[in-house]
């Protein structure tokens, strides 16, 4: 037998929580001014009329640097949990744990051979 009935609370509040951003983009859209012209339109510099083409090309250097900081960003999270609880889960989760921490030093220690972390 099926207890659905059980997850009432969750439903509730994914519809809620689903209708109030949906509904604020469209009360947003409804009541704003709608004033166009060639203010508006243009890039904005801190104030100051904007000099040259707005589009940049950025490195490539820094977009390594910030997917490398999101690795170890998302490693710290995921190690978080298992530090928090290290001595109930045993021995097997430590050693899951030292696979995935290994895993990641072996990648950044490719990066780093590839040159992907020099900076010039």
């Amino acid at each position: 037998m099926f207890l659905l009935y059980e997850y009432d609370i969750f439903w509730a509040f994914l519809i809620i929580s689903s209708l109030i951003p949906i509904l604020a983009f469209f009360i947003s859209g409804v009541l704003a001014p709608t004033r166009e012209g060639p203010e508006k339109l243009s890039s904005y510099e801190s104030g100051i009329e904007p000099m040259g083409d707005a589009w940049l090309q950025f490195r490539i250097r820094y977009y390594m640097f910030a997917l490398v900081f999101v690795v170890f960003d998302v490693e710290t999270v995921f190690l978080y949990p298992w530090a928090m609880s290290f001595d109930v889960l045993g021995v097997s989760v430590f050693i899951e744990a030292l696979i995935f921490v290994l895993i990641l030093i072996v990648g950044s220690v490719y990066a780093w051979r590839k040159g992907a972390l020099e900076w010039s």
